[in-house]
Parts: C-alpha cells; sequence; structure tokens
C-alpha cells in the first residue's frame, strides 16, 4: 500500500500531503511516546500516534516514516503544520482509536 493510497482511504484527513504520496508503506507503527518510536519504528511505517507537534515531525524524520497519523482527533498545532509543509512530511488525521486507524491500515495492506 503506498501512502496516497492511505491519503484516498475514506476516514483520513489530509493534514499535508508531504513530497513522496507514492512511497510504499511498510507497517503501521503505533507508539506515543517518541524516544520508543524514534529508537523502533520500522523505516517507512505508517506512524500512528496522537502527538501532533514538531517533535513528532522531528522523530518520523528520523525513523524515515512514510507518514504520520493523528488519530483520535487529534491535530498539529501551527508551528508543527509549518514546519511539515516546510519538510514535506505527510500527515493525515483521524477520529479513529489509535488502534483501530492502524487496524484498518493493516486490513487494506493485506486486501
Amino acid at each position: 500500500m503506498k501512502v496516497y493510497d492511505l491519503m484516498q482511504a475514506e476516514g483520513f484527513k489530509v493534514l499535508n500531503e508531504g513530497v513522496n504520496p507514492e512511497r510504499e508503506i511498510s507497517v503501521p507503527y503505533c507508539c506515543d511516546l517518541l524516544s520508543v518510536a524514534m529508537g523502533r519504528m520500522p523505516a517507512d511505517s505508517a506512524w500512528v500516534t496522537v502527538m501532533g507537534n514538531i517533535n513528532t515531525l522531528a522523530v518520523s524524520t528520523l525513523a524515515d516514516a512514510a507518514c504520520i497519523i493523528l488519530a483520535e482527533g487529534s491535530v498539529l498545532d501551527d508551528a508543527a503544520l509549518k514546519k511539515a509543509k516546510e519538510q514535506g512530511i505527510t500527515v493525515l488525521a483521524t477520529e479513529k482509536p489509535i488502534f483501530d486507524a492502524a487496524f484498518l491500515i493493516y486490513q487494506q495492506q493485506h486486501a
């Protein structure tokens, strides 16, 4: 599944398109503790979190995530949205709980 496919999926809203919508998603990854995500998130992950700040963008870049999905109605703060646009980071949002969002990605990958 590509980031573009997720951008088109029902229940996900694009907050910032990013520079590589054709990037392949390896796995959904759920974590809200930034230090853990930084050390354990696989490259090309669709990172599902509720953390919508500038530090989330930094961790996403360091871990080489394919995209960030803000779950449970979380939003990017203004500084983070500006930085996402500057750095071309794809950020989506959903009202779904973290597990449900990740499971939906998993299901679409294995359909």
